[in-house]
């Protein structure tokens, strides 16, 4: 329903500032209401766009891994790689 209105009024938008300058434009004057009528017209389209709905349909819970099992827990652990002193994570579990 929002594409069907951004879209009509960026067609009223384009009919409108036909309508309204019907004669040609000179170099000397009009150019300042093209620019005027442009920014108006962007203006509007951009707040439509802006303000529609995002196509992706919004985010999404996603769970988290499930917890470890009584008793366990996760700690830091240093080993010898043979070159140096690394360290890593541990489950200890009881």
């Amino acid at each position: 329903m929002t594409k069907t209105i951004a879209a009509f009024l960026a067609v009223a938008t384009i009919a409108g500032s036909i309508a309204v300058a019907p004669a040609p434009a000179h170099a000397q004057r009009g150019v300042a209401a093209g620019v005027v009528g442009g920014l108006i017209g962007g203006a509007i389209i951009g707040g439509a766009i802006a303000s529609s709905r995002p196509a992706y349909g919004g985010p999404v819970y996603v769970e988290g891994p499930p917890p470890p099992p009584p008793g366990c827990y996760w700690t830091r652990q240093r080993f010898w790689d043979g070159y140096g002193w690394q360290v890593r994570p541990v489950q200890v579990c009881n």
